[in-house]
Protein backbone atom coordinates (compact mmCIF):
# COMPACT_ATOMS: atom_id res chain seq x y z
CA UNK A 1 0.00 0.00 0.00
CA UNK A 2 1.60 3.00 -0.95
CA UNK A 3 1.78 5.79 1.61
CA UNK A 4 -0.33 9.32 0.94
CA UNK A 5 1.16 11.27 3.98
CA UNK A 6 3.21 11.31 6.89
CA UNK A 7 4.16 13.45 9.70
CA UNK A 8 7.36 12.44 11.73
CA UNK A 9 7.53 13.59 15.73
CA UNK A 10 10.83 14.35 17.21
CA UNK A 11 10.90 13.22 20.80
CA UNK A 12 13.14 13.93 23.69
CA UNK A 13 14.95 11.03 23.03
CA UNK A 14 15.81 11.84 19.39
CA UNK A 15 14.34 8.88 17.85
CA UNK A 16 12.14 9.96 15.00
CA UNK A 17 8.30 8.58 15.38
CA UNK A 18 6.37 8.61 11.83
CA UNK A 19 2.71 8.99 11.44
CA UNK A 20 1.99 7.86 8.17
CA UNK A 21 -1.54 7.17 5.89
CA UNK A 22 -1.79 4.76 3.29
CA UNK A 23 -4.51 3.02 1.35
CA UNK A 24 -6.31 0.01 2.38
CA UNK A 25 -8.72 -2.61 0.18
CA UNK A 26 -11.90 -0.59 -0.60
CA UNK A 27 -15.62 -2.08 0.41
CA UNK A 28 -17.32 -3.56 -1.95
CA UNK A 29 -20.03 -0.82 -1.60
CA UNK A 30 -19.94 3.14 -0.88
CA UNK A 31 -22.01 3.71 2.38
CA UNK A 32 -21.74 6.33 5.26
CA UNK A 33 -23.33 6.49 8.79
CA UNK A 34 -21.13 2.91 9.80
CA UNK A 35 -20.36 2.20 13.27
CA UNK A 36 -17.58 -0.79 13.06
CA UNK A 37 -16.62 -3.06 15.65
CA UNK A 38 -13.33 -5.29 16.05
CA UNK A 39 -13.46 -8.56 17.27
CA UNK A 40 -10.23 -11.28 16.95
CA UNK A 41 -7.84 -9.24 13.97
CA UNK A 42 -11.25 -8.60 12.12
CA UNK A 43 -13.42 -5.44 11.77
CA UNK A 44 -17.02 -5.71 10.85
CA UNK A 45 -19.24 -2.79 9.73
CA UNK A 46 -23.04 -3.45 8.98
CA UNK A 47 -25.85 -1.50 7.34
CA UNK A 48 -25.09 2.16 6.11
CA UNK A 49 -26.69 4.99 3.86
CA UNK A 50 -26.47 4.40 0.34
CA UNK A 51 -26.29 6.97 -2.28
CA UNK A 52 -28.92 5.46 -4.72
CA UNK A 53 -32.56 4.04 -3.97
CA UNK A 54 -33.44 2.34 -1.24
CA UNK A 55 -31.29 4.55 0.18
CA UNK A 56 -29.83 2.21 3.40
CA UNK A 57 -28.45 -1.77 3.31
CA UNK A 58 -28.51 -4.92 4.96
CA UNK A 59 -24.90 -5.13 3.87
CA UNK A 60 -22.87 -6.91 6.48
CA UNK A 61 -18.86 -7.12 6.04
CA UNK A 62 -15.58 -8.27 7.74
CA UNK A 63 -12.49 -6.52 6.44
CA UNK A 64 -9.32 -8.55 7.07
CA UNK A 65 -6.09 -6.17 7.72
CA UNK A 66 -3.38 -9.21 7.16
CA UNK A 67 -5.12 -10.44 4.09
CA UNK A 68 -6.44 -7.15 2.88
CA UNK A 69 -9.47 -8.31 1.98
CA UNK A 70 -13.34 -7.66 2.33
CA UNK A 71 -15.69 -10.90 2.84
CA UNK A 72 -19.25 -10.84 2.57
CA UNK A 73 -21.07 -12.23 5.50
CA UNK A 74 -24.92 -13.05 6.44
CA UNK A 75 -26.64 -9.95 6.09
CA UNK A 76 -28.50 -7.55 8.95
CA UNK A 77 -32.08 -9.52 9.72
CA UNK A 78 -33.33 -5.99 8.37
CA UNK A 79 -31.52 -3.11 6.81
CA UNK A 80 -30.39 -0.34 8.76
CA UNK A 81 -28.15 2.95 9.11
CA UNK A 82 -26.52 4.51 12.13
CA UNK A 83 -26.73 0.83 13.60
CA UNK A 84 -23.74 1.18 16.13
CA UNK A 85 -21.45 -2.74 16.36
CA UNK A 86 -20.24 -3.74 19.34
CA UNK A 87 -17.85 -6.34 20.25
CA UNK A 88 -18.29 -8.77 23.47
CA UNK A 89 -18.58 -12.35 24.40
CA UNK A 90 -16.97 -13.35 20.86
CA UNK A 91 -20.09 -11.72 19.55
CA UNK A 92 -21.02 -8.87 17.64
CA UNK A 93 -24.33 -6.94 19.08
CA UNK A 94 -25.63 -4.55 16.13
CA UNK A 95 -27.80 -2.00 18.18
CA UNK A 96 -30.25 0.29 17.11
CA UNK A 97 -30.28 2.45 14.23
CA UNK A 98 -32.47 3.65 11.81
CA UNK A 99 -34.48 2.69 8.96
CA UNK A 100 -35.54 4.63 5.90
CA UNK A 101 -34.10 6.75 3.43
CA UNK A 102 -33.76 10.60 4.11
CA UNK A 103 -35.80 12.54 5.24
CA UNK A 104 -37.76 9.39 6.22
CA UNK A 105 -36.38 7.87 9.10
CA UNK A 106 -37.59 5.45 12.05
CA UNK A 107 -35.30 4.94 14.75
CA UNK A 108 -35.68 1.32 16.48
CA UNK A 109 -34.93 -0.58 19.61
CA UNK A 110 -33.69 -3.34 17.91
CA UNK A 111 -30.73 -6.07 18.44
CA UNK A 112 -29.06 -7.83 16.84
CA UNK A 113 -26.31 -10.95 17.56
CA UNK A 114 -23.94 -11.92 15.31
CA UNK A 115 -22.44 -15.33 16.34
CA UNK A 116 -18.79 -15.62 13.58
CA UNK A 117 -18.95 -19.47 13.89
CA UNK A 118 -22.42 -19.91 12.52
CA UNK A 119 -22.35 -16.91 10.10
CA UNK A 120 -25.83 -16.35 11.68
CA UNK A 121 -27.73 -13.43 13.63
CA UNK A 122 -30.44 -13.84 16.08
CA UNK A 123 -32.44 -11.41 18.43
CA UNK A 124 -31.23 -9.56 21.45
CA UNK A 125 -32.83 -7.95 24.25
CA UNK A 126 -34.21 -4.52 22.63
CA UNK A 127 -33.64 -1.30 23.92
CA UNK A 128 -36.22 0.44 26.42
CA UNK A 129 -36.71 3.03 23.82
CA UNK A 130 -35.79 3.35 19.78
CA UNK A 131 -32.72 5.05 19.06
CA UNK A 132 -30.01 6.06 16.90
CA UNK A 133 -27.22 8.41 16.48
CA UNK A 134 -25.31 7.47 19.51
CA UNK A 135 -22.25 5.77 20.94
CA UNK A 136 -22.00 2.46 22.02
CA UNK A 137 -19.25 1.15 24.05
CA UNK A 138 -18.00 -1.97 25.38
CA UNK A 139 -16.83 -1.77 29.15
CA UNK A 140 -16.32 -5.54 30.53
CA UNK A 141 -19.88 -7.39 30.73
CA UNK A 142 -21.75 -4.46 29.86
CA UNK A 143 -22.25 -2.63 26.68
CA UNK A 144 -23.00 1.30 26.89
CA UNK A 145 -25.51 3.06 24.50
CA UNK A 146 -24.96 6.96 25.75
CA UNK A 147 -26.72 9.79 23.60
CA UNK A 148 -27.79 9.92 20.28
CA UNK A 149 -31.31 11.10 19.07
CA UNK A 150 -35.18 9.23 20.15
CA UNK A 151 -38.19 9.82 18.30
CA UNK A 152 -40.34 12.67 19.53
CA UNK A 153 -43.87 10.73 19.46
CA UNK A 154 -44.81 6.89 19.20
CA UNK A 155 -45.63 6.71 15.25
CA UNK A 156 -41.69 9.01 14.30
CA UNK A 157 -41.06 7.84 10.70
CA UNK A 158 -39.10 11.82 9.78
CA UNK A 159 -35.96 12.77 10.34
CA UNK A 160 -37.23 15.66 12.00
CA UNK A 161 -39.52 13.83 14.61
CA UNK A 162 -36.58 13.06 16.48
CA UNK A 163 -34.55 14.77 19.17
CA UNK A 164 -30.91 14.91 20.83
CA UNK A 165 -31.00 12.97 23.94
CA UNK A 166 -28.65 12.96 27.40
CA UNK A 167 -30.15 9.10 28.13
CA UNK A 168 -27.28 6.35 28.62
CA UNK A 169 -27.78 2.92 29.44
CA UNK A 170 -26.11 -0.52 30.03
CA UNK A 171 -26.78 -3.78 28.88
CA UNK A 172 -25.61 -6.36 31.32
CA UNK A 173 -24.95 -9.30 29.38
CA UNK A 174 -25.28 -11.78 32.08
CA UNK A 175 -28.69 -11.10 32.76
CA UNK A 176 -29.84 -9.58 29.50
CA UNK A 177 -31.09 -6.48 30.85
CA UNK A 178 -30.63 -3.23 29.78
CA UNK A 179 -30.70 -0.25 32.93
CA UNK A 180 -30.32 3.16 33.17
CA UNK A 181 -26.81 4.64 34.74
CA UNK A 182 -26.05 8.58 34.73
CA UNK A 183 -27.10 10.67 31.97
CA UNK A 184 -24.14 12.11 29.99
CA UNK A 185 -24.16 16.15 30.80
CA UNK A 186 -24.52 17.08 27.31
CA UNK A 187 -27.24 15.58 24.71
CA UNK A 188 -25.63 15.28 21.24
CA UNK A 189 -26.07 13.22 17.97
CA UNK A 190 -23.32 12.14 15.52
CA UNK A 191 -20.62 12.24 18.51
CA UNK A 192 -17.75 9.48 18.45
CA UNK A 193 -16.63 7.45 21.10
CA UNK A 194 -13.79 4.79 22.32
CA UNK A 195 -12.43 3.04 25.40
CA UNK A 196 -9.34 3.93 27.17
CA UNK A 197 -8.76 2.27 30.40
CA UNK A 198 -12.09 1.55 31.02
CA UNK A 199 -13.33 4.48 30.56
CA UNK A 200 -15.51 6.39 27.75
CA UNK A 201 -14.65 9.04 25.93
CA UNK A 202 -17.22 10.23 23.98
CA UNK A 203 -16.32 13.71 21.74
CA UNK A 204 -17.71 16.08 19.12
CA UNK A 205 -21.04 15.65 17.14
CA UNK A 206 -23.94 18.25 16.84
CA UNK A 207 -26.98 19.05 18.69
CA UNK A 208 -30.26 20.42 17.27
CA UNK A 209 -30.39 24.21 17.71
CA UNK A 210 -33.57 26.48 17.08
CA UNK A 211 -32.69 29.15 15.14
CA UNK A 212 -34.42 32.88 14.78
CA UNK A 213 -36.91 31.78 12.44
CA UNK A 214 -37.85 29.18 14.80
CA UNK A 215 -36.39 26.36 12.98
CA UNK A 216 -33.60 23.44 13.95
CA UNK A 217 -30.63 23.07 12.65
CA UNK A 218 -27.72 21.35 13.42
CA UNK A 219 -24.65 22.61 15.41
CA UNK A 220 -21.70 21.32 15.70
CA UNK A 221 -19.88 20.76 19.26
CA UNK A 222 -16.33 19.92 20.70
CA UNK A 223 -17.11 18.60 24.27
CA UNK A 224 -15.53 15.64 25.27
CA UNK A 225 -17.41 13.97 28.44
CA UNK A 226 -15.71 11.03 29.72
CA UNK A 227 -17.99 8.41 31.88
CA UNK A 228 -16.11 5.82 34.28
CA UNK A 229 -18.42 2.67 34.67
CA UNK A 230 -17.06 2.13 38.28
CA UNK A 231 -18.15 4.75 39.50
CA UNK A 232 -21.30 5.62 37.38
CA UNK A 233 -20.13 9.34 36.94
CA UNK A 234 -19.04 11.64 34.25
CA UNK A 235 -16.10 14.18 33.82
CA UNK A 236 -15.86 17.12 31.18
CA UNK A 237 -12.57 17.25 29.28
CA UNK A 238 -10.54 19.82 27.02
CA UNK A 239 -12.78 20.12 24.29
CA UNK A 240 -11.93 19.03 20.60
CA UNK A 241 -9.88 21.93 18.97
CA UNK A 242 -12.40 22.09 16.42
CA UNK A 243 -16.34 21.01 16.47
CA UNK A 244 -16.67 18.18 13.98
CA UNK A 245 -19.54 16.62 13.66
CA UNK A 246 -20.09 12.97 12.17
CA UNK A 247 -16.41 12.07 13.00
CA UNK A 248 -14.94 9.01 14.11
CA UNK A 249 -12.88 8.00 17.02
CA UNK A 250 -10.95 5.13 18.41
CA UNK A 251 -8.01 4.21 21.10
CA UNK A 252 -5.09 2.94 20.90
CA UNK A 253 -2.11 2.70 23.34
CA UNK A 254 -4.07 4.96 25.77
CA UNK A 255 -4.87 8.04 23.22
CA UNK A 256 -8.05 8.75 21.90
CA UNK A 257 -7.86 9.27 17.85
CA UNK A 258 -10.45 11.68 15.92
CA UNK A 259 -10.74 12.26 12.81
CA UNK A 260 -12.52 14.17 9.76
CA UNK A 261 -16.31 15.28 10.28
CA UNK A 262 -18.60 17.26 8.71
CA UNK A 263 -20.72 20.76 9.25
CA UNK A 264 -23.82 22.60 8.21
CA UNK A 265 -23.28 26.01 9.61
CA UNK A 266 -22.40 29.18 9.60
CA UNK A 267 -21.26 27.11 6.05
CA UNK A 268 -20.96 23.45 4.96
CA UNK A 269 -17.70 21.64 5.03
CA UNK A 270 -16.15 18.38 5.17
CA UNK A 271 -13.36 18.20 7.64
CA UNK A 272 -10.29 16.20 7.38
CA UNK A 273 -8.64 17.45 10.27
CA UNK A 274 -7.54 14.67 12.46
CA UNK A 275 -6.44 14.73 15.96
CA UNK A 276 -5.29 12.88 19.30
CA UNK A 277 -5.96 13.28 23.28
CA UNK A 278 -3.84 12.34 25.66
CA UNK A 279 -5.83 11.70 28.82
CA UNK A 280 -2.62 12.57 31.17
CA UNK A 281 -1.99 15.85 30.02
CA UNK A 282 -5.55 16.73 28.71
CA UNK A 283 -4.32 17.99 26.06
CA UNK A 284 -5.20 17.66 22.14
CA UNK A 285 -1.88 17.88 18.83
CA UNK A 286 -2.56 17.33 15.64
CA UNK A 287 -2.13 14.62 13.57
CA UNK A 288 -1.80 14.38 9.58
CA UNK A 289 -4.69 15.67 8.24
CA UNK A 290 -7.49 12.38 6.20
CA UNK A 291 -6.45 11.87 2.79
CA UNK A 292 -10.16 11.32 1.68
CA UNK A 293 -11.66 14.01 3.86
CA UNK A 294 -15.16 12.38 5.35
CA UNK A 295 -18.18 12.52 7.68
CA UNK A 296 -19.83 9.60 8.58
CA UNK A 297 -17.26 6.62 8.18
CA UNK A 298 -16.00 4.57 10.35
CA UNK A 299 -13.04 3.94 12.61
CA UNK A 300 -11.65 0.41 14.06
CA UNK A 301 -7.67 -0.08 15.40
CA UNK A 302 -5.93 -3.46 14.60
CA UNK A 303 -2.50 -3.88 15.74
CA UNK A 304 -0.59 -0.34 15.17
CA UNK A 305 -3.00 0.88 12.37
CA UNK A 306 -6.20 3.08 12.32
CA UNK A 307 -8.57 2.11 9.71
CA UNK A 308 -11.52 4.28 8.69
CA UNK A 309 -13.99 3.28 5.89
CA UNK A 310 -16.72 4.72 3.96
CA UNK A 311 -18.66 7.85 5.03
CA UNK A 312 -19.48 10.57 2.99
CA UNK A 313 -16.88 12.96 1.32
CA UNK A 314 -19.75 15.81 0.55
CA UNK A 315 -21.84 17.22 3.00
CA UNK A 316 -24.92 14.96 3.27
CA UNK A 317 -26.06 12.28 1.52
CA UNK A 318 -23.11 10.88 -0.36
CA UNK A 319 -21.37 7.39 -0.05
CA UNK A 320 -17.79 6.96 -0.26
CA UNK A 321 -16.14 3.32 -0.75
CA UNK A 322 -12.62 5.03 0.67
CA UNK A 323 -10.50 3.19 2.84
CA UNK A 324 -7.07 4.56 4.53
CA UNK A 325 -5.34 3.42 7.22
CA UNK A 326 -3.15 5.88 9.58
CA UNK A 327 0.15 3.38 11.08
CA UNK A 328 1.26 4.97 14.45
CA UNK A 329 4.55 4.10 15.92
CA UNK A 330 4.86 0.55 16.81
CA UNK A 331 4.89 0.09 20.74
Amino acid sequence: MPALLALSLLTASGAVLAQTWSRAADASLARQEIYPAVLGDKIYVAGGILSAAPGYTDLFEAYDPGAGRWTRLAPLPEGRHHIALAAAGGKIYGIGGFSGAIPDWRAHASVFVYDPKADRWSTGPALPQPRAEGVVATVGARIYFIGGRVPTRPDAKHISEHADTRRAEALDLQSGRWSRIADAPSARNSAAGAVIDNKIYVVGGRQMVAGANGRSRPVNVATLEVYDPARDRWETRSPLPLAQGGLAAAAHDGKLYVFGGEQFVPQAKVFGESWVYDPASDRWSALPAMPTPRHGHGAAVVGNRIYLMGGGEKVGVAASAAHEALTLPAD
